[in-house]
């Protein structure tokens, strides 16, 4: 595990499934923290979703768990729940992604985690928030898609309602989750203070959605529909060129200038001369630049684009990434062994040049880690040394070991 990472010396348990938690403590794992991920003795469900080198060390699972120690807990029997209660005693953090009403019935509720470490970081991941009408319905990435307005927007842009082609809810609800947890560890950091966090999936994804298509509804009285125009515009695609597809985006006027001149598409009159202008006529102007670009081919476009320094790229196939010219340059892609032999991750987009991060290392077989955790506990006290011992009116340091 990173032991050079921003979060080296942070523990923190996790008791979260499926996705969106996962991903919040994956990255936390690859930032140095220690993350002991709590499982049900069938595991978690994700384990078995997709294809892997052995039953239960499925892609996702692997991918979004990495670098973690798996310890099973049978949460049902009075020994889990006391051992689950040991180890949140000595952890900076505590998060799950239980319903409100199913963690306090097992005794985990913010007020009995925090009477015994009051100084945690609790963060609770929720599909809605626990203040609305809706906090006890079950969620999923594609239903929080539906309620937030993607498909809506989708539609829009396509004609029929769509989702994304990746499970957005849940890794931007995670993304959420992460920062939210590490601003509630800085408040700690200088106040010795621990406090309880809520992300639910449900708001953070009407948030992301609302930054730009909140727009004229905003104001009061509404000054036009929430929606943004360019985003939805039905020609707002991949251009099809003589051989292929082209991503390009001709969007600010010095951008603009340089296109016309150098392309100069007879179409392209005074009406287009500015941004606003270009707004106000965009479903033309896409439908305009697609018979444009048709008129050459891929490498065509890319080499005048570039050379003209406006925003292009090739419509790229997942796949096409793991031997990105780019990725490889800067390193973005690391191997890490693992039982089943070399895994091939992708690595952290943030980099820090005093506390770098890196791939925390493989998955963890279900309950690999359970025997060595607890008799470390048993055994090593000094190893332990929780937050629940320390002045929760102090500031706290940061010297847990792994």
């Amino acid at each position: 595990m990173s032991q050079t990472g921003p979060l080296a010396g942070v523990r923190v348990v996790d008791l979260t499934a499926m996705v969106m938690g996962p991903y919040c403590t994956q990255i936390m794992a690859d930032m140095g923290a220690d993350v002991i991920k709590i499982e049900p003795p069938a595991g978690d469900n994700t384990r078995y979703i997709s294809v892997g080198p052995e039953p239960g060390l499925g892609g996702v699972f692997v991918n979004v768990n990495r670098g973690k120690r798996s310890v099973v807990l049978d949460l049902r029997s009075a020994e889990g729940v006391r051992a689950l209660r040991d180890l949140v005693a000595h952890a900076d953090v505590f998060i799950h992604s239980m319903r409100g009403r199913a963690v306090a019935g097992l005794g985990f509720a913010y007020s009995d985690v925090a009477a015994v470490n009051p100084a945690i970081v609790y963060t609770n991941c929720y599909g809605y928030g626990r203040r609305g009408p809706d906090a006890d319905r079950t969620a999923y990435d594609d239903t929080i898609q539906a309620e937030c307005g993607m498909p809506f927007a989708q539609q829009r842009l396509t004609g029929a309602p769509g989702y994304a082609g990746t499970i957005m809810a849940d890794k931007v609800a995670g993304l959420t989750a992460l920062w939210a947890t590490v601003m509630a560890l800085f408040h700690r950091e200088r106040t010795g203070q621990g406090q309880e966090v809520e992300v639910a999936m449900f708001e953070t994804m009407a948030a992301f959605m609302l930054v730009e298509h909140a727009n004229g509804a905003m104001f009061d009285p509404p000054l036009g529909e929430a929606i943004y125009p360019r985003a939805v515009a039905p020609d707002r695609k991949p251009y099809r060129t003589k051989d292929g597809y082209i991503s390009a985006l001709v969007y600010n006027d010095k951008q603009w200038s340089a296109f016309v001149a150098a392309v100069q598409p007879p179409w392209a009159g005074a009406e287009f001369a500015t941004l606003a202008q270009r707004a106000e006529r965009i479903d033309t102007l896409y439908a305009l630049l697609g018979a444009t670009f048709a008129e050459r081919t891929t490498q065509q476009w890319l080499d005048l684009l570039h050379a003209l320094d406006i925003p292009a790229a090739p419509v790229r196939s997942l796949d096409e990434l793991f031997g990105n010219a780019h990725l490889n340059a800067v390193e973005f892609f690391e191997t890490v062994q693992s039982p089943n032999g070399p895994v091939r991750f992708p690595g952290m987009p943030a980099w820090f040049s005093e506390t770098p991060g890196a791939v925390a290392g493989p998955a963890p077989r279900l309950g690999a880690d359970t025997a060595r955790v607890r008799a470390a506990m048993q055994a090593d006290r000094t190893r332990w040394p929780g937050a629940a011992q320390c002045d929760a009116g102090a500031p706290q340091e940061n010297s847990r070991s792994s």
